[in-house]
């Protein structure tokens, strides 16, 4: 799956989970980020703001999402 981001800079991790339906509020993707459920660019991510730039990709309940 990709995201393309559109005249932004960045799209912070817990707003991204959100936006694609992985998460039903934005509570639901702050826990799932601090319990260690989402890897950013292969690495365990805690930061719930983390800025995702282009290039960056994010693996979470076994889909695999890249920021274009």
């Amino acid at each position: 799956m990709e995201f393309e981001l559109i005249d932004h800079e960045y799209i912070q991790l817990n707003q991204l989970l959100k936006l694609l339906g992985l998460a039903d509020t934005g509570g639901e993707a702050n826990q799932r980020i601090v319990d260690g459920e989402v890897k950013v660019n292969n690495e365990v991510e805690y930061q719930k703001r983390k800025k995702l730039r282009q290039g960056d990709t994010i693996l979470f309940n076994r889909k695999l999402i890249k920021i274009t």
